[in-house]
């Protein structure tokens, strides 16, 4: 049995409880994923307290998208094209499992916001700062080439288009495979897990009172420093620790909707104009779905499950519909929506699109460590950046703390161990050989491969193990190993867990998730000891995130 199984939640616990650490971190996003992977590469003893599941906020709910970070040109920050592009060629060559290169096709038309010479020079810089490999700069494409690349385009005024990589991730999966990482290198991490109230010594934070959400059970954990990464809830944790003041959060919410290719036969990831002119937008083929967004408008709704309203509804529909004028989609075309939210910090004067997306740490009285902002992309280099000013204080304040000089630029995330993203289609080939050769279907095995990197020795480790489920359960077998391997070694604990964030079901094949639900509580009440009365709860949370997902609110 794994160390990181939802089996082992109270033993991990209570383990926590007998000894203070060197840090905790508040919040299991992409940004204390990477503080958990970071300080525990150094060698420090870290907890890692999510309240919900890994990535169920902001890190499973964006354009999944590793952006070089061409849109941020637009606002001459220049310095943040820089590094963020030479961050997502280090979260690429990390885990080629969970992230891909995408040729993105910028279309231009006359009086739009890209002219064809502002475009040629834009994309040079950004290929120069972002230091982009030779095979993946940008080509300038005439009218004609545009359309063969998409012929679903509008070509009114079309004159031309950009064509550039942009790279394509499952953000759900990246964070897990980053928390992973951080486990295998002795951290603790808990979903379901609330931090209810900061602990204190002399005015000084020295650790956190948490609530396991599955048990009802508090424990008081304590440690050298607090680390708040809790995205869109950084703010109520700074007033937990009464020290909300000077810059606070602005939340504004991006929705996306999901559409079936036979509806939205897409060829060619799109970034163009929004009609309003007042931010971009994405239109990128997923598999046999086409997802599209996004919008950029003020949030103070629910927190933990934003929805889609129907101005945002109207206003992505009519997007759509004006850069490819013969789909005619409508409301009922939509497959799945979602709703994430942006934690940026508050700028007087500035709408949401114009917001900086730069990341900033704030430091409060009592010691409390804040980190807000930032994107997906630089989620590695914010870990870092946080990490370093966190040791600066210990040592200011002569606290005893031991690490060791690592630089998590050549640490590969859980199942990256490929040796490089140029060697992935090597490693997956080999994947397809040794799965053959023990009696598994070569796409099974090619699948798992793709999804799991070199994990996918591990999932197929578990055939044994569950050849009772695919009778008695009605589950294929690529589903079955990936919740067995989801239940041991990926801290799942409910329903929404698996289909929704460790295998995308709900978003990108609803009619899977749901012809699964009930084989998944199934299994799961049976691997975890479910009452009849716990299992029931599962199904009814399931229906209500899957009547999220299209609901309006």
């Amino acid at each position: 049995m794994s160390g990181f199984s939802a089996r082992n939640r109270q033993m991990m616990f209570e383990q926590l409880t007998e000894k203070k650490l060197d840090i905790i971190v508040i919040g299991g996003g992409i940004t204390g994923a990477g503080i958990a992977l970071d300080a525990s590469a150094r060698g420090l003893n870290i907890a890692l307290f999510e309240m919900q599941d890994f990535a169920s906020g902001t890190s499973s709910r964006s354009t999944k998208l590793i952006h070089g970070g061409l849109r941020y040109l637009k606002q001459l920050e220049v310095k943040v094209v820089a590094e963020v592009g030479r961050e997502r060629a280090i979260v690429y060559e990390n885990g080629p499992h969970v992230t891909t290169p995408e040729w993105m096709l910028l279309p231009l038309y006359k009086a739009g916001t890209f002219g064809k010479w502002s475009t040629t020079i834009g994309l040079f810089v950004y290929d120069f700062l972002a230091k982009v490999k030779k095979h993946e700069r940008k080509k300038m494409l005439t009218k004609e080439q545009t359309l063969a690349l998409e012929p679903l385009l509008k070509s009114d005024h079309l004159i031309g288009g950009g064509y550039y990589v942009e790279y394509k991730t499952d953000d759900a999966r990246l964070t897990i495979e980053v928390i992973k990482k951080a486990v295998e290198k002795s951290a603790i991490a808990l979903n379901y897990a609330k931090v209810i109230e900061l602990l204190y010594e002399q005015g000084k934070v020295v650790g956190v009172k948490v609530e396991d959400s599955l048990t009802d059970k508090q424990y008081c954990i304590y440690a050298k420093k607090v680390i708040n990464a809790t995205g869109p809830w950084v703010d109520d944790i700074r007033e937990l620790d009464q020290s909300k003041r000077g810059k606070t959060l602005r939340l504004t919410k991006g929705v996306h909707l999901v559409f079936d290719q036979s509806r939205f036969p897409l060829k060619q990831a799109i970034y163009f104009d929004a009609p309003d002119g007042r931010r971009m937008c994405f239109a990128i083929p997923r598999g046999n779905k086409t997802y599209f967004g996004t919008t950029d408008t003020n949030y103070d709704g629910d927190k933990i499950h934003p929805k889609m309203t129907k101005e945002d509804e109207h206003y992505l529909l009519n997007a759509v519909n004006y850069i490819f004028p013969s789909l005619k989609l409508s409301t009922d075309d939509i497959e799945s929506s979602y709703a994430g939210l942006r934690p940026l910090i508050h700028q007087e004067g500035k709408n949401p699109s114009e917001l900086s997306r730069k990341d900033e740490v704030f430091i409060s009285a009592s010691g409390l460590i804040s980190i807000a902002g930032g994107k997906l992309t630089g989620y590695r280099k914010m870990a870092e950046d946080v990490v370093n000013q966190t040791l600066a204080i210990m040592r200011k304040e002569n606290i005893p703390v031991d690490v060791v000089d690592v630089n998590t630029k050549l640490i590969p995330i859980s199942g990256g161990d490929i040796g490089g993203s140029d060697k992935f289609e090597q490693h997956v080939q080999a994947a397809v050989h040794y799965g053959v050769n023990i009696g598994i279907n070569k796409h099974v095995v090619e699948s798992l491969a793709r999804k799991y990197g070199t994990n996918y020795v591990k999932l197929l480790k578990y055939v044994d193990s569950i050849k009772g489920w695919l009778s008695a359960y009605q589950i294929d077998i690529e589903s079955a190993l990936m919740l067995k391997y989801g239940i041991e070694e990926e801290m799942v604990a409910t329903v929404e867990d698996f289909l929704l964030r460790r295998t995308g079901y709900m978003l990108f094949d609803i009619e899977k998730a749901k012809q699964l639900k009930y084989s998944v509580a199934y299994i799961l009440a049976e691997q975890l000891d479910w009452s009849e009365d716990q299992k029931q709860r599962q199904l009814d949370e399931f229906n209500k995130r899957i009547e999220d997902v299209k609901a309006i609110s």
